[in-house]
């Protein structure tokens, strides 16, 4: 899909342009093979620019060509709701062009790149193109945030589903939010190398006011690091905890069963023993006999199962 924007101090609304004019945002959400070869074209850039950043696996870094510096970044994004394990992180490239544009390139669409494009983030104009860059990682690290806290929410939510558990697919759970932190601490380390990079080499020129909000961004992905860092510690800990609490339910439940077990035994055996084919002597001449054997074997299975409750064995 491509998709081309524009906007500027005189027309500070995002409005959708049919050509590549100057100072536009050309953004390219899983393009055909047409589409990059348009857009290589018309920007004379080399058309493996756009083409390698449609790989799941590609790896933050910064990439400069004649006509155009390509900058990855890993952003999260929510494959499936109905999961646990429903984020994953997927490669953005920014390509910032000597020819007056700026081209976004990704395999998914991420909610906070549609802010941009709906003109709900402050200052931001398609002509300022390192500026931009940026705002896509405040915005990025934002969004990380945001989904920070919804996976402590559903730790939270599983952790009161697990105090009567004896099922493992809570700790399986458990480990697809493990996986996502470790995807999420893998890539915030990997943007924060090129963060640092873009501060510290001056990739492209900055003004004083680009160089405070470069500050910003890269403390704000620290934080990231330090949140996700944090939450993973936590649902280390708790997985361990919980691991012990399904094994003690468990235990638990079957020292329930074997204390039912013997109780009811006492029944069982008193009926075999009277039911053999010898003599009962009075007992077995009384019209009562049988409401008799049945008192008998329920006061001894009750008397036996206040023991074993006394003594928390039931």
């Amino acid at each position: 899909m491509l998709k081309i924007y524009k906007n500027d101090m005189d027309n500070p609304k995002v409005t959708v342009c049919k050509e590549m004019e100057d100072n536009t945002w050309i953004r390219l959400i899983n393009p055909t093979e047409q589409e990059i070869k348009m857009v290589s074209s018309k920007l004379n850039i080399p058309s493996s620019l756009i083409s390698q950043v449609l790989v799941e696996k590609e790896l933050p870094r910064i990439k400069q060509v004649d006509g155009a510096t390509l900058v990855v970044l890993d952003v999260p994004y929510m494959k499936d709701k109905t999961i646990k394990n429903k984020y994953i992180t997927y490669p953005l490239g920014i390509i910032i062009c000597d020819s007056l544009h700026i081209v976004t390139v990704s395999l998914k669409e991420h909610e906070f790149m549609q802010e941009f494009a709906n003109g709900e983030v402050d200052t931001f104009f398609t002509y300022k193109k390192n500026r931009f860059l940026i705002q896509i990682s405040l915005k990025s690290s934002e969004y990380y945030l945001n989904t920070l806290g919804l996976i402590d929410e559903d730790i939270q939510k599983m952790e009161k589903n697990t105090y009567y558990s004896t099922s493992n697919r809570v700790l399986i759970n458990f480990l697809n939010m493990q996986k996502t932190l470790v995807y999420f601490l893998t890539s915030l380390h990997a943007n924060s190398l090129v963060l640092e990079r873009l501060h510290s080499e001056e990739v492209f020129k900055m003004y004083e006011e680009d160089k405070i909000l470069l500050g910003d961004a890269i403390i704000e992905n620290k934080q990231c690091i330090e949140a996700s860092t944090i939450y993973r510690d936590i649902l280390d800990s708790t997985m361990d905890t919980y691991g012990s609490i399904i094994s003690n339910n468990l235990n638990v439940i079957m020292k329930f069963l074997a204390g039912i077990t013997i109780v009811f035994s006492i029944p069982t055996m008193i009926s075999s023993f009277l039911g053999m084919n010898v003599p009962l002597g009075v007992l077995g001449e009384s019209e009562f006999s049988f409401l008799i054997v049945c008192i008998f074997s329920f006061l001894i299975s009750f008397f036996i199962a206040c023991w074993l409750k006394k003594k928390n064995m039931l």
